[in-house]
């Protein structure tokens, strides 16, 4: 692909991390997690600075304080859910809404999660090329015989992500439309760090990998 043409891609495609649970399963924020020398959240961070894509929204609520120390400075747009409580679709939408008000003309956005470890950069881009090459307007990852995060949603499917409410978040999308979505693989994409048991899980395939 010749670089201005590559340019142009990147340019077209935003990234929304979300981060601004409270963990209460966890009973500490699971943002702050070590993990590869670094917290969960800016691990997640630095998976979406990789890809180059821009810009990229990271939507904090809950501990607010500790965690926007813990990335900053990052090459990440810091936006405050004053609804985090509400749940995953109230940190959609304050995403989606910094972000088109950043690049109003955006193509598609990839939302992803910070509490999941294996996630890559190659992943990330996987969705955009998928939907440059698909005529799908959502690019899910699969894992375990499921869909989820990472996804890309197409500028069309923007009015749905914004009328979201509740904890459904945009899985609720994907499962009422499954003609609309194509998927890439992810593998080990179903682990996700919500218990303590999780993380000891994490820790111990990572000092034995």
């Amino acid at each position: 692909m010749p670089k201005t043409e590559e340019n142009s891609l990147l340019n077209s495609y935003g990234i929304i991390l979300l981060a601004a649970g409270q963990s209460a399963r966890l009973g500490k924020p699971k943002q702050l997690l070590n993990y590869k020398g670094k917290t969960l959240l800016a691990h997640s961070l630095q998976i979406a600075i990789e890809t180059q894509l821009q810009p990229i929204v990271t939507v904090l609520g809950a501990n607010l304080d500790t965690l926007k120390q813990s990335i900053e400075p990052t090459n990440t747009n810091i936006v405050i859910n004053q609804e985090w409580s509400e749940g995953m679709a109230s940190s959609i939408r304050c995403g989606m809404e910094e972000l088109l008000k950043i690049t109003p003309s955006i193509a598609g956005i990839i939302i992803m999660v910070c509490d999941q470890p294996y996630v890559t950069s190659k992943l990330l881009t996987d969705l955009v090329e998928k939907h440059e090459d698909s005529s799908k307007p959502i690019i899910a990852s699969r894992y375990n015989n499921n869909i989820g995060t990472p996804a890309l949603f197409d500028k069309t499917i923007f009015a749905l992500l914004l009328s979201l409410k509740g904890d459904s978040g945009a899985k609720k999308i994907m499962k009422s439309n499954p003609d609309w979505v194509e998927t890439v693989n992810f593998p080990f994409g179903e682990i996700d760090i919500d218990t303590s048991l999780d993380y000891e899980l994490l820790m111990k395939d990572f000092k034995n990998n």
